[in-house]
């Protein structure tokens, strides 16, 4: 039935073959009907034959056996409706899977005979040829784009409603890299929404197909929601560990029932021992607190499609955030442009509009991925807000009279009417674009080839990190002061970039590489932008580091920025130093370096503003300080200096520079010290570490935020102090739960024993009682209660192996069972005793006073147990605020009180 599989060049894998079958619906229509059928068969011997289920058929048939029919019933009733639920939920999920993956459309294709034709995107296959048309597509699979440009939005995969525009795979020898040329790379699931083709006459693009179905950037999300990182958790393992204890006890029980009972209901007796030690409320009673706190959370804008990592933000030591978009407004604001040139830095000029026309100008308007779609521009918020500063105009289309063959102009870009200068002003024309290079995290800029009207001035602009544009351009350019500006600027929180240009020749522009267009370049000046701090970021930095918990930045930035933006939110005090490390790889004839600077404390800074300490780190260690370390030197100190990574990694504040991978590798290397890690940013480029981290929250209501456990719609960080809130609550109303459990499986178990040492046991009814009516009940009103309004600085236990709890349980149960012991033989001393009837045994000697005594002691104990472990202060409410709790017990009591007396003789 699969081999048709292997006809598209894929392999069958089993299982999984099946879903993804399902999933994409690419099975031939005659198998159809077919797979569904083995799916859901699939479906449901997974779901029947989970062990829990197991052990219920087990305990169904042996309480069959020994005529316990009603409890029998009622749980035969309750686990029908469990599996049902199960399988319910997860052909809703996968109907919900379906729609989002399965995307099935008409496009068109050129394969080896090179004419076009249309076919269904089920049948495309690597090695197609896509053309785009114009006015764009749902993209249903992965391709690299070849001819024309797109602009794309990629708000499914990133979380970012920004558009990005996508440029031809430039040619070269490098093997092609979904990830290395993302910006070449149309994603599956994405939409573009205007092609365009690098020729004239030309209508669209073209890609070659180079992934689909689960191999695709769409596929991978899918196949993270479907296969979630599994959650490394102390809690869960050792609740495992403790029911296996549990059952050894179980074992010892059964090895003393079957000293003392008869031989006729030996077997019987012996095994529904094991059956009290698992409770049939215990799986419904240990996801109660984070049922309660997922449903609070939505009432408060959180999102959660993850619930046992409610629990793991109890536990949270470490919580990483973006800057930009997180912990700074995303909108920029022009704070001035100052012109460089070899011989210094001019006065900065408040507003682009009053610089003298000339390349800077030019390369203020022109340098840019900005697109026109409806006479309205898109693109990157930085950019729009630089473009609006210069007051220039873009045009859709270039002017047909250019000299540069068939060559198609992808835009222009005019200045405003009054403006206009003759074609013989260098840089100041109608900048007509012919090519476009876009930003790259990796690269640190992007640039654009243009030329003015006739084909003449052909000009490269260069826009990125000052670092990064310094280096490009010829030293006598960049002016003395540039580092001591820069970092002037950096220190005092602002956003700067850098421009550059020179101008080509005709011969360059007709074979125009990026290599050699962004090289020898001449600087221009800097850009300098306003990032303010968002309101919320300071009182939640605070909140945090008042409850103990360590806040890190991780930002693509500049570092002296993050570190201004650090200190303006409170992730660092003004009288707190900052030491800055530096490390640099080996070259042809030096080793690896690793060096440590320290910064002032004060924002009357030394000129250098940078003073190096030492190359030790020991001699640091007295010092309250914080590290602060960028994305190259990050990379370094982890391949060549492992040893100090861990205590780099314990100090470090501030991470800046740092691409897509290194947040996501950082997020893990911290995890490898056993630290909590929760990471929140807006989804852009920290998906992967949003999904690495143990609590991932993004602030993006984008489709990518499917791949995070946490999505709020505030966009702004106030949401982190609530969710750990509601972690810690759930973690500890988990832990109350089972320790309830526990107790209520032991003191049922000791019941029994005793019980059973004197020829009886409970009725079925009583049973029921016990496991549905009380402490069912109990068991669901005891998660209702809130979380705490102030974090505490300690984080609760999620230890259940430990002396404390196993030393509460003995102490507790050992109590227990000696007021049980206690009530029967007081019952016996009595003048109205009657002894029970011992040539039967279970139900047939019922009603008795052994019974009844056993009965209602043990009832009382249940609702005492369940205010004993329920905690409160300082992660949850009070008791008396859980209303539901204060009025169900007196209708429990009284229920208690009535029952015994229809067993009395």
């Amino acid at each position: 039935r699969y081999m048709w599989v292997t006809k598209k060049g894929a392999f069958c894998v089993g299982p999984l073959c099946l879903y993804c079958i399902y999933i994409y619906g690419v099975a031939v229509p005659s198998e159809v009907p077919h797979v569904l059928t083995d799916l859901l068969s699939t479906l449901c011997h997974l779901q029947v034959l989970n062990p829990f289920y197991i052990f219920q058929v087990f305990s169904i048939i042996l309480w069959m056996s020994d005529r316990y029919y009603y409890y029998a019933a009622c749980i035969l009733f309750i686990s029908l409706i469990s599996i049902s639920i199960s399988l319910y939920e997860i052909r809703k999920q996968s109907t919900t899977l379906r729609n989002m993956a399965r995307l099935v459309v008409t496009v068109t294709v050129q394969r080896d005979t090179g004419e076009e034709e249309n076919v269904s995107s089920e049948e495309l296959v690597p090695g197609d040829c896509l053309l785009i048309p114009p006015e764009g597509l749902m993209l249903p699979c992965d391709a690299a784009l070849l001819v024309g440009e797109c602009m794309v939005n990629e708000s499914m995969l990133t979380g970012e409603s920004i558009p990005v525009m996508k440029t031809p795979l430039p040619v070269g020898e490098d093997t092609y890299s979904p990830d290395f040329h993302r910006r070449h790379t149309l994603f599956c699931g994405t939409q573009v929404i205007q092609a365009k083709g690098r020729r004239q006459g030309s209508r669209g693009g073209l890609a070659v197909v180079t992934r689909t179905g689960f191999f695709t950037a769409k596929g991978s999300l899918i196949n993270s929601i479907l296969y979630p990182q599994p959650i490394s958790f102390r809690f869960y393992q050792d609740a495992l560990k403790f029911l296996l204890i549990l059952g050894i006890l179980a074992l010892a029980g059964t090895i003393y029932s079957i000293v003392v009972l008869s031989m006729s209901k030996l077997l019987v007796r012996a095994l529904d021992i094991v059956t009290i030690v698992v409770p049939p409320a215990l799986p419904a009673a240990m996801t109660t607190g984070t049922i309660y706190a997922q449903s609070r959370l939505k009432k408060s804008g959180v999102f959660c499609i993850s619930p046992p990592r409610i629990n793991v933000c109890g536990k949270v030591s470490v919580f990483c955030f973006d800057k930009t978009g997180t912990l700074t407004e995303e909108g920029l604001d022009v704070w001035g442009i100052m012109e460089g040139s070899g011989s210094g830095f001019a006065e900065l000029v408040p507003d682009p509009r009053l610089l003298p026309p000339g390349p800077l100008l030019s390369a203020l308007a022109s340098c840019h991925s900005v697109a026109l779609l409806e006479g309205q521009l898109l693109g990157d918020p930085l950019e729009l807000k630089m473009i609006e500063s210069t007051g220039w105009v873009r045009v859709s289309s270039g002017c047909p009279g250019n000299s540069f063959g068939n060559v198609r102009v992808l835009a222009v870009m005019r200045p405003p009417a009054s403006e206009l200068q003759p074609a013989g002003i260098v840089g100041n024309p109608p900048g007509e674009w012919l090519q476009r290079f876009p930003f790259s995290s990796s690269l640190q800029r992007m640039s654009v080839v243009t030329v003015g009207l006739g084909g003449s001035n052909a000009l490269v602009f260069l826009k990125g990190a000052p670092e990064m544009v310094a280096s490009l351009c010829v030293k006598d350019s960049v002016p003395a002061q540039f580092s001591d500006t820069l970092r002037h600027f950096a220190s005092e929180g602002f956003r700067v970039l850098a421009l550059a240009y020179k101008p080509l020749n005709e011969s360059c522009v007709k074979t125009i590489e990026r290599g050699t267009v962004e090289s020898s370049l001449r600087f221009l000046g800097l850009l300098v932008m306003k990032n303010q701090v968002k309101p919320e970021s300071a009182g939640v930095i605070g909140t945090l580091k008042q409850a103990h918990l360590r806040t890190v930045m991780v930002t693509g930035d500049n570092i002296l920025t993050a570190v201004n933006v650090a200190r303006t939110c409170g992730m660092m005090q003004s009288e707190e130093r900052v030491i800055y490390v530096h490390a640099t790889p080996p070259g042809n004839h030096s080793q690896p370096t690793l060096r440590f600077h320290l910064g002032e404390s004060s924002r009357a800074a030394e000129q250098d503003g940078l003073t190096q300490v030492s190359t030790c780190y020991r001699c640091m260690v007295r010092y309250s300080y914080h590290l602060a370390i960028n994305g190259k030197s990050f990379s370094v100190l982890c391949e060549y200096f492992p040893e100090y990574l861990p205590k780099v990694l314990m100090r470090g504040t501030v991470y800046a520079r740092m691409a897509p991978e290194q947040k996501t590798q950082l997020v893990k290397e911290l995890q490898k010290l056993n630290y909590r890690v929760g990471m929140c940013g807006d989804g852009a480029n920290d998906c992967g570490a949003l999904r690495a981290a143990d609590v991932g929250v993004s602030l993006s209501e984008a489709e990518a935020s499917v791949a995070s456990p946490f999505t709020s719609k505030t966009n702004n960080i106030s949401c982190v102090p609530l969710l750990i809130r509601e972690g810690r609550c759930a973690l500890v109303t988990s832990f109350s739960l089972f320790k309830y459990m526990a107790l209520y499986s032991l003191i049922q178990f000791c019941s029994v024993l005793i019980l059973y040492t004197v020829s009886t046991n409970l009725s079925d009814l009583q049973f029921l009682f016990f496991d549905l009516v009380l402490v069912t009940s109990l068991a669901i009103v005891m998660g209702r209660g809130g979380p705490s309004s102030e974090l505490h600085p300690q984080r609760p236990p999620a230890s259940l192996l430990s002396l404390q709890v196993f030393a509460s349980l003995l102490l507790h149960c050992l109590l227990l069972v000696l007021i049980q012991v206690f009530a029967l033989l007081i019952t016996r001393t009595q003048n109205w005793y009657i002894p029970l009837n011992t040539t039967v045994s279970g139900a047939g000697n019922l009603p008795n006073l052994e019974d009844t005594s056993i009965f209602a002691v043990s009832g009382f104990q249940y609702i005492i147990m369940a205010v004993v472990v329920t905690k409160g202060y300082p992660y949850r409410k009070p008791l008396y605020t859980n209303v539901a709790n204060i009025l169900l017990s007196p209708h429990v009591l009284s229920a208690l009180y009535a029952l015994p007396n229809s067993f009395a003789p």
